[in-house]
């Protein structure tokens, strides 16, 4: 008997001793990640702002013009961000509906031989790297936008063709890169839904296309904005495929406009930059880091504000 109470009492010590050390673990974690997001945010902070008080910050983000390298030069970047903006919301509006639908057949109406065959396809565009979704976009939608652009434009003599290098073309490549994510976080979303929601919404006489409309995608909802938060920061921070299917050029963000997004602001003159120059692109990753983080808080309380309804 006191033998088997002293095996009791080292088991109980030795999961306690587990137990203690993988709260630690887990708190080095926590703090781990929350010291890089501060070190991010104190690194984004010293590095952009010095050019906003040499520059001004309306010279910077409420003008129009830019031109770094001229006599006189000029960091305007409100036609950088504006092109964010617009390109962003538009590729959400485009890429967020066909990838929740899509997450909704694969999950509640098609045929298992057929999601098998569509689901191992998502998961392959997930993994293309970014520059191929670029160049597939130079070689196949650039070609069919400049033949658009010249039936659209061919009496307009003030018109300034890009060769299919515009928003148009930079939009729909960000709509098929966030696909993925949408998709698949979605549907995982969708299937974590308890199926007695599903049963009940039927015993009541709900069609099957109510009860997915009207119960388990409600009930989904806190995944499915998780993926379109995800969505919107992979077509925010995109750079690579965007600066070869844009035109990277600051304009206006007009669809048959070339543009140049936040990110493209960075990466095609980061390699050349100096001084006070350098130092505008810095102020650049700080709007784009601001740009996300308030992206982030708008969804979290939107988020917030439908569980509390």
């Amino acid at each position: 008997m006191a033998n088997s109470v002293s095996v009791m009492s080292k088991g109980s010590a030795g999961k306690k001793a587990s137990e203690r050390i993988a709260e630690i673990i887990f708190v080095v974690c926590a703090f781990a990640a929350v010291a890089a997001v501060a070190s991010i945010t104190l690194y984004m902070i010293i590095s952009g702002t010095p050019a906003l008080f040499q520059v001004g910050i309306t010279d910077i983000l409420f003008s129009s013009t830019w031109n770094p390298t001229g006599s006189v030069p000029e960091y305007g970047i409100l036609n950088v961000i504006l092109t964010s903006i617009v390109g962003t919301a538009a590729a959400v509006l485009i890429g967020v509906p066909i990838g929740v639908l899509t997450a909704v057949f694969l999950a509640e109406t098609a045929p298992k031989r057929l999601a098998s065959i569509v689901r191992p396809a998502v998961e392959l565009l997930a993994g293309i790297p970014s520059v191929v979704y670029g160049l597939l976009g130079l070689l196949i939608l650039n070609p069919i936008m400049y033949k658009l652009e010249l039936l659209i434009y061919s009496g307009d003599p003030s018109h300034e063709f890009t060769g299919g290098a515009n928003l148009l073309s930079a939009v729909l490549v960000l709509a098929i890169m966030i696909l993925p994510t949408v998709i698949n976080i979605s549907e995982s979303a969708i299937r974590a839904v308890p199926d007695h929601l599903r049963s009940s919404s039927l015993a009541l006489g709900a069609t099957k296309i109510q009860t997915i409309f009207k119960v388990v995608l409600p009930a989904a909802r806190s995944g499915i904005a998780a993926a379109v938060v995800l969505g919107i920061g992979r077509a925010v921070g995109e750079a690579m495929a965007i600066s070869l299917v844009s035109g990277s050029v600051a304009n206006l963000p007009l669809p048959f406009n070339s543009v140049r997004f936040l990110t493209t602001a960075i990466v095609s003159e980061m390699s050349y930059s100096s001084g006070l120059h350098r130092q505008v692109l810095f102020t650049i990753g700080l709007v784009l880091f601001l740009f996300i983080m308030i992206i982030n808080i708008v969804v979290t309380r939107i988020l917030k504000k439908g569980t509390e309804e």
